[in-house]
């Protein structure tokens, strides 16, 4: 075969693969010349590759356009998400708070001399326990009850508890306890502590005094917004 013939055999060559190559790029490896397999073309010389006029960077594969990196869309950056803020709890319905009544006893014997409504020098000492603590909290009332025994008439008795009360209050104002939130009173010796045929004998009898003790007595029952 002559030059111009293997010239002409080769250029032949050339122009039955083109359809094929072209057929193949739909495929794979599209832009370059490939064989009937859809492998790339490549000189077996230097191992370059041939482009076909549909080739873009964006089709670039190696090892034909090694340092050509295919057109990729940068991704969108997404908005960093942002934590909802906690919702503050519904606040509690204020109420207030009243505590349960505090009650304190006092003996009247402790108080008062027997059958008597003067206070003595050491029940003052036992009601500025008191004071002290009336002036640490903060109280709606104070409720001062005397209270007798079944010694003597019931009137008699309505009214020793009613005065024995008065004196207490009068000394709770005297040591600076607004006079306006105590209320005194007597209940003589309607609501004894001792049980009916507990305490026996003559009506003038150490005994009979001596068992009546708890019933001659002082209560003071402080209310209001805050303990002591």
């Amino acid at each position: 075969m002559t030059r111009l013939d293997k010239t002409i055999f080769s250029t032949v060559l050339i122009v039955a693969l083109l359809p094929v190559a072209a057929l193949a790029q739909s495929y794979k490896n599209q832009g370059y010349w490939v064989d009937g397999s859809g492998s790339i073309v490549t000189s077996p010389v230097a191992g370059m590759c041939w482009h076909t006029g549909e080739w873009t960077p964006a089709l670039a594969v190696a090892p034909c356009d090694p340092t050509i990196t295919a057109a990729v869309p940068a991704p969108v950056a997404k908005a960093p998400e942002v934590a909802a803020a906690p919702m503050a709890p519904a606040p509690a319905a204020l109420v207030a708070a009243k505590p349960l009544p505090q009650k304190m006893s006092f003996s009247a014997d402790a108080l008062f001399a027997f059958d008597k409504a003067a206070l003595k020098p050491e029940g003052k000492t036992m009601l500025n326990d008191l004071v002290q603590q009336l002036n640490g909290a903060s109280y709606d009332n104070v409720l001062v009850t005397g209270h007798a025994d079944r010694i003597g008439g019931a009137a008699y008795n309505q009214k020793l508890s009613v005065q024995r009360a008065d004196q207490v209050k009068a000394y709770l104002v005297g040591q600076n306890i607004p006079a306006d939130r105590i209320t005194s009173t007597g209940k003589g010796e309607t609501e004894p502590v001792t049980k009916a045929g507990e305490c026996v004998g003559s009506t003038k009898s150490a005994k009979l005094i001596a068992c009546l003790q708890p019933d001659r007595r002082v209560d003071v029952e402080m209310t209001g917004t805050k303990q002591p």
